[in-house]
């Protein structure tokens, strides 16, 4: 799973995408989810290989209406 997670950063980097998830970041919203998010269990559920826990961190996030926009943003900003 950490490959997995190297190999989008890497492809984030290489699309020029990164200073635009970096501003999604550091918006209202997403300072917002971030107090929101047990940062603790999030690392736990990575090293882990826990996509069960991921999963369930990520409908936790996308079931707030903050989750939502950052979602919206997001696959606006990849083009989707």
């Amino acid at each position: 799973m950490m490959q997995d997670l190297e190999k989008l950063a890497r492809e984030l980097r290489q699309q020029g995408k990164t200073e635009g998830i970096r501003a999604l970041a550091d918006s209202a919203d997403g300072q917002k989810l971030g107090q929101m998010i047990d940062a603790g269990a999030v690392e736990k559920a990575i090293k882990g290989g826990d996509s069960a826990a991921l999963q369930q961190i990520l409908r936790g996030v996308l079931s707030t209406a903050e989750g939502q926009r950052m979602a919206e943003n997001l696959r606006k900003m990849m083009g989707k």
